[in-house]
């Protein structure tokens, strides 16, 4: 099937590259139709052709693709980095029916120097850390055996993310998951060649590893109500 998609125009990672080079408010605002013609229109189109095939097979991570795509301006606050602006473009897909930061979702990137894609759990707060916990302890052969998949392998390799050096409170430092249960992120990850970004193959590429992740995603998700279920 035709998604639409042809790749992003060589223009776009010109334009990064640039940017990169010159990250000023000066330089961008007078190119700011650079950036919306030749890397935010493609990347439209590219989530928005995701999405179509996500409603197949993950249907509950379907949303506004304008929403799924992150802002370029940078939040400064908290970083050492002052520059305003992203040198890359990135979209993530969470399921619609939890709170923000509640579950697992897919992700992506594009950059002139890789393409990211990615998803899970990276940064949970607590009670959804514990939740996922309890999850894992009472199904942990079945986690494996979901982080065992041959395309999960193939397109990932292993299920990454920190650790705890000590089994968590509330756990026995024998259960048979312990070694899942240290880890506080749950992440599969895949950096491919930035070559791709400008060929019809990202679409591709990210398809099938958003199709792969998919079981991964699920069983992550399987602890949280949904909102639309609460009273």
């Amino acid at each position: 099937m035709n998604p639409g998609f042809g790749g992003f125009p060589p223009e776009a990672m010109t334009f990064f590259r640039a940017l990169k080079k010159h990250n000023t408010r000066e330089w961008f605002q007078p190119r700011k139709e650079i950036y919306d013609e030749k890397v935010k229109g493609p990347m439209l189109e590219l989530v928005t052709a995701l999405m179509r095939r996500l409603a197949d097979f993950a249907p509950h991570h379907v949303g506004d693709p304008n929403k799924a795509i992150y802002r370029i301006y940078r939040d400064t606050r908290f970083s050492k980095n002052k520059t305003p602006y992203k040198t890359h473009i990135a979209a993530v897909f969470p399921r619609r029916d939890l709170e923000k930061h509640g579950g697992a979702g897919y992700y992506f990137s594009v950059s002139p120097e890789e393409i990211e894609v990615g998803g899970g759990v990276y940064m949970p707060p607590p009670e959804s850390l514990r939740a996922i916990r309890d999850h894992l302890a009472e199904h942990h052969e079945d986690f494996r055996r979901i982080a065992a998949a041959r395309d999960v392998r193939r397109l990932f390799g292993e299920v990454y993310g920190d650790r705890l050096t000590r089994t968590p409170k509330g756990f026995p430092p024998d259960h048979p998951a312990a070694d899942l249960l240290r880890m506080k992120q749950f992440l599969l990850f895949k950096t491919l060649d930035a070559k791709l970004a400008t060929t019809p193959k990202l679409y591709r590429e990210i398809l099938s590893r958003f199709e792969a992740m998919t079981p991964f995603l699920e069983f992550l998700n399987a602890p949280f109500p949904s909102k639309s279920r609460r009273v």
